[in-house]
């Protein structure tokens, strides 16, 4: 569902749609959860129910803990070029 948000708010009738294997009940109680988890902001307009993706804590995340290790694959990324780049003795 986060996919789904990712470059455009959602109504929930919207997403209930790109997910027809699930039913409504099942779609609202999965947003829920996502909102508790402040991975999706909610606003309502009269009857429509807008989600937002809140990709901030997922920002936040990947800083903490992904940034690091990315990091290092390009250290090793860049030495295996140069060992490339160099000729063999």
């Amino acid at each position: 569902m986060l996919d789904a948000m990712k470059h455009a708010p959602q109504t929930t009738g919207m997403l209930c749609e790109q997910f027809g294997n699930l039913d409504r009940c099942t779609v609202m109680q999965h947003l829920k959860v996502l909102e508790e988890a402040e991975l999706v902001l909610v606003r309502r307009e009269g009857r429509e129910r807008w989600n937002h993706l809140n990709a901030l804590p997922i920002q936040a995340i990947h800083d903490r803990w992904i940034s690091q290790y990315a990091g290092h694959a390009m250290s090793v990324l860049s030495a295996l070029q140069q060992g490339l780049d160099q000729p063999s003795e």
